[in-house]
C-alpha cells in the first residue's frame, strides 16, 4: 500500500496538459493533481482541427457542447478536402462518414468498382453523406449521430476552457520553470521536480506534457526515439493566422505543393493557415513566400517557423512517467490526429489507473496499445504520399519511389489486387482507408463476385438510390453558418 498512486504531477499546460488535468481531476477523485507550467514557455497552439472521437471526450467530461464551441470560436468539420495530392488540379474529399452500403461479404467499394467499370458510378465521395454535405456547405446535428462531425477550434482557448474545469475539480496549477528532475537513486523513478524558484514538487506518477522538449521522458529518463523521417520526410512548418474573408466551410483544406502541403482551417472569426514541408527540398524563406502568396485576409500573427522530427518514443510509459502529446512522438497533422492521440493516452491511463502501484503488465499493455495506435496512423499518413501520380518535383518523385512499412505495403497490395480492406485491432480508421486510397488514385483491379448477383440495371438503381438519398438529406439542411449562428456563435 506504500506504492499507492495518490499524487499525479503534470509537466506542461497546453492542450495535452489541460486535457489530462481536467479528465483526471474530474473522473478519478482519489488523487491530487498538480500541473506545472510557465507563462514564459509558449505552446505550439496550432492544433486547431480534430476528428470525431473528441466528441466522446467531451461527453466523458459532461462538457456543454454549445458553451465549449462558443468559448473556443469553433466551427464544425465534416472531413478534409485534399487538393493537388493525386495530381495537380485534382482533388478528392475524405469524409467522416461511411460510404455507400455494404453487404455481409463485400464492402461498398466492390459495388462502386463494378459500377465505375460500367460507367454508371460517379465519384466515390458522392455516396458519403458527410462529403456531400461538406461540398454543399451544409451542416446540422442529426438524430442517432446521422452526420458524423468534428471541430475546428482555437487550441489556446481550448486549453483555457479545460483549465477552468480542472481547477474547479481541485487541480493545483504551479507557475514556474523546472530546473532539475530528481530521480530515486534506488529504482530510477522520478521522485520530485525542483523549480527555478526553489520549490520542490513531489509526486507518485508524472505526466510529461512538455511538448517536443520531452523534459521527463527523454531529458531525465533517456527513453529513446524511433525516427520515421525516412517515411515522412517533412521536418518544418510555418503557421499564420488571418482574418476571415467569408463564411467558414465545414471542412479542412489540405493543399499539396511541390515540397509538402498547406492547411486552411476556418474558425468563426479567423482562419488558421500553415505550410508543412521538407527543408531538403525548399528553404524556410521560400516556404514562407508560398504561404503568404496563398492566404487571404489581414494577417493577425507573424509567420512562425516550427521544426520537428517525425517519430515516436521507444516507450510511452517508462518507470513512473507517461508521455502525453508531442513528448510521446510527432506525426504531422495531415489527418488531424494529434489531439486524438492525446485523448487516447489519457483515457487509456484512466482505464488502467495504477491506484495500488505501477505494475509491469499495465505498463507493457499501455505501451503496446499506444504503439498499435500510432503505427496505424503513421501508415495512413504515409499512404497520402506514397500513392500519388505527381511527378512534377523531386519531392514527389521521392515520395512515390520510397519504400514503406511492410504493414502498409500489405494493405496497398491487398486493396489493389482484391479491393479488400480489413480493420485490425480496433484501429482508428476504417472507411477512411478506402476513401483516401481511391482518392489518391489506387483503384482495385477486381471486385468481389457477390456483386455479380446483381444485374447491371439493379446495380445502377442501387447506386443511384444511395446517391439520391444523400442529396435529399443534404437539401433539407441549413448552411454551416446558419447552424453556427443558431447554436454556438461567439459574440464579436
Amino acid at each position: 500500500m506504500n506504492n499507492q498512486i495518490k499524487r499525479v504531477v503534470i509537466v506542461g499546460g497546453g492542450t495535452a496538459g489541460w486535457m489530462a488535468a481536467a479528465a483526471l481531476s474530474k473522473l478519478i477523485t482519489s488523487i491530487e493533481v498538480t500541473l506545472i507550467e510557465s507563462d514564459e514557455i509558449g505552446t505550439v497552439g496550432v492544433g486547431e482541427a480534430t476528428i470525431p472521437t473528441l466528441i466522446y471526450f467531451s461527453q466523458l467530461l459532461k462538457i456543454d457542447e454549445a458553451e465549449f464551441l462558443r468559448e473556443t470560436q469553433a466551427t464544425f468539420k465534416l472531413g478534409i478536402n485534399f487538393e493537388n495530392w493525386r495530381n495537380e488540379g485534382e482533388d478528392y474529399f475524405h469524409g467522416f462518414g461511411i460510404t455507400g452500403q455494404s453487404c455481409w461479404a463485400a464492402g461498398f467499394q466492390h459495388f462502386w468498382r463494378k459500377g465505375r467499370e460500367l460507367g454508371i458510378a460517379s465519384d466515390f465521395s458522392d455516396y458519403c453523406l458527410e462529403s456531400v454535405a461538406a461540398k454543399a456547405n451544409k451542416f446540422a446535428q442529426l438524430p442517432n449521430n446521422g452526420l458524423n462531425y468534428a471541430y475546428h477550434f482555437d487550441a489556446t482557448l481550448y486549453g483555457k476552457y479545460l483549465r477552468k474545469i480542472a481547477e474547479q475539480h481541485k487541480t493545483k496549477r504551479v507557475e514556474g520553470m523546472i530546473s532539475k528532475v530528481n530521480l530515486n537513486p534506488s529504482n530510477g523513478d522520478i521522485q520530485s521536480l525542483t523549480l527555478k524558484d526553489g520549490q520542490l514538487i513531489e509526486g507518485d506518477l508524472f505526466l510529461d506534457c512538455s511538448g517536443q522538449r520531452a523534459l521527463l521522458i527523454e531529458g531525465a529518463l533517456h527513453t529513446g526515439f524511433i525516427d520515421w523521417s525516412h517515411w515522412l520526410p517533412n521536418d518544418s512548418a510555418i503557421a499564420l493566422q488571418t482574418e476571415s474573408v467569408g463564411e467558414p466551410v465545414p471542412y479542412t483544406r489540405s493543399i499539396a505543393h511541390k515540397a509538402g502541403w498547406q492547411w486552411q482551417i476556418p474558425l468563426q472569426h479567423r482562419v488558421g493557415n500553415g505550410v508543412v514541408y521538407c527543408s531538403q527540398y525548399i528553404t524556410d524563406d521560400k516556404a514562407q513566400e508560398h504561404l503568404l502568396a496563398n492566404v487571404e485576409g489581414e494577417h493577425l500573427t507573424q509567420p512562425r517557423v516550427i521544426k520537428f522530427k517525425t517519430g515516436t518514443r521507444r516507450k510511452h510509459w517508462n518507470k513512473n512517467c507517461i508521455a502525453v502529446g508531442l513528448s510521446s512522438g510527432f506525426l504531422e497533422p495531415l489527418e488531424s490526429t494529434s489531439i486524438h492521440l492525446i485523448q487516447q493516452a489519457i483515457v487509456r491511463l484512466m482505464r488502467i489507473f495504477p491506484v495500488n502501484g505501477i505494475q509491469k503488465c499495465d505498463v507493457d499493455e499501455f505501451n503496446q496499445q499506444t504503439d498499435t495506435d500510432i503505427e496505424s496512423i503513421r501508415d495512413f499518413i504515409i499512404l497520402h504520399y506514397k500513392v500519388t501520380q505527381r511527378t512534377d518535383s523531386d519531392y514527389w518523385l521521392h515520395c512515390r519511389n520510397m519504400t514503406v512499412p511492410d504493414s502498409l505495403a500489405h494493405r496497398l497490395e491487398l486493396f489493389e489486387e482484391t479491393g479488400r480492406v480489413f480493420r485490425k485491432n480496433n484501429e482508428l480508421f476504417d472507411d477512411s482507408w478506402m476513401q483516401v486510397m481511391i482518392g489518391q488514385g489506387l483503384i482495385p483491379k477486381s471486385h468481389h463476385p457477390i456483386v455479380d448477383n446483381m444485374s447491371n440495371d439493379e446495380l445502377k438503381r442501387f447506386l443511384q438510390t444511395i446517391k439520391d438519398t444523400e442529396q435529399q438529406k443534404v437539401a433539407g439542411l441549413p448552411t454551416h453558418q446558419q447552424f453556427i449562428q443558431h447554436f454556438c456563435a461567439t459574440p464579436k
